[in-house]
């Protein structure tokens, strides 16, 4: 693929000076030899680490669960859980043991790219869910606050994380060429600085309830709060989606990308078959933990957020 596609920006008319959140990485192999300080910072600071030539291999009989209906109804994806617990498979016992193996093997590839990428994290990062999608993006049918087609950093309404940063790893395994489309958009603290005056206030008294109800799995920080209003806010305003500073970009089959999803603005537009490994980090464990959603929410409030 050439560069001008890797390269091909949205119809906005406000990204004529704005820089590519893109970084490639001539990678081919899932432990790094030697790693540039400056995808590191460019990780840090919300940009995407783009890997064009690293690609997750599927087995030969693995080839078959390159099928939607290999996802049990009412699951939006196959995930496999720290755990251990596995779900989201149609299919007998060996069926769903072949999946799951599929899934850990990625979930170790992820672990070995991350460990030799990040060796600064490695004690403190923490292994989430990894997941399995097979189901086409553009036919999902969802909310709003649901639709990932839409501009948007990672917040969950019932999981406050009080700060914690979700890092991801993606791998498109699509072996008919066809590509997993993003939007990516501006900085985090440029849009922060756009939504804050809007954002209704928090109410400790609210969250307190939401916590007892059981409507969150524990206390909503004013973090959480605003972090859940950003999300909400971005995916509702319509002028925001059509005319913000975005960059379309489409993954190649065959390649994998890394951010950390509570900071990059990102959108999920069209693609099918993709691999993603969670993996969370406290943010005073990053390189330069000045460089979270945290942090810079802090900075813009004036106050201590969680």
């Amino acid at each position: 693929m050439s560069d001008t596609v890797l390269n091909r920006r949205a119809e906005s008319p406000a990204t004529e000076n704005f820089p590519s959140p893109i970084v490639t990485i001539d990678a081919r192999d899932w432990r790094l030899e030697t790693v540039d300080p400056a995808w590191i910072d460019a990780l840090e600071e919300g940009k995407v680490l783009y890997f064009p030539h690293l690609a997750f291999r599927l087995k030969e009989d693995e080839h078959r669960f390159l099928n939607p209906d290999i996802n049990a109804e009412g699951s939006r994806s196959i995930t496999l859980e720290t755990g251990g617990r596995f779900k989201g498979v149609a299919g007998d016992e060996a069926v769903q043991a072949a999946v799951a193996a599929m899934v850990g093997r990625f979930r170790a590839d992820a672990q070995q790219l991350v460990d030799s990428l990040l060796p600064h994290y490695r004690d403190s990062l923490r292994m989430a869910t990894t997941s399995y999608r097979p189901k086409q993006v553009e036919t999902r049918i969802q909310t709003w606050r649901a639709d990932d087609k839409r501009l948007h950093v990672d917040a969950f309404a019932g999981r406050p994380n009080h700060g914690e940063r979700i890092l991801r790893v993606f791998a498109n395994i699509n072996q008919e060429g066809v590509p997993r489309v993003w939007r990516v958009g501006e900085p985090f603290e440029e849009m922060a600085r756009k939504f804050l005056p809007r954002l209704e206030k928090y109410r400790p008294f609210h969250a307190r309830m939401q916590q007892l109800l059981r409507k969150t799995k524990k206390l909503r920080t004013e973090y959480d709060h605003l972090m859940l209003q950003l999300h909400d806010n971005m995916k509702l305003d319509e002028d925001y989606q059509r005319n913000a500073p975005q960059l379309t970009m489409p993954f190649a089959a065959g390649s994998v990308w890394v951010c950390f999803s509570d900071h990059t603005l990102h959108a999920a537009m069209s693609g099918q078959y993709m691999m993603e490994q969670t993996m969370h980090l406290q943010p005073e464990n990053q390189y330069d933990s000045t460089q979270s959603p945290l942090a810079i929410l802090q900075r813009l409030t004036g106050r201590k957020l969680v």
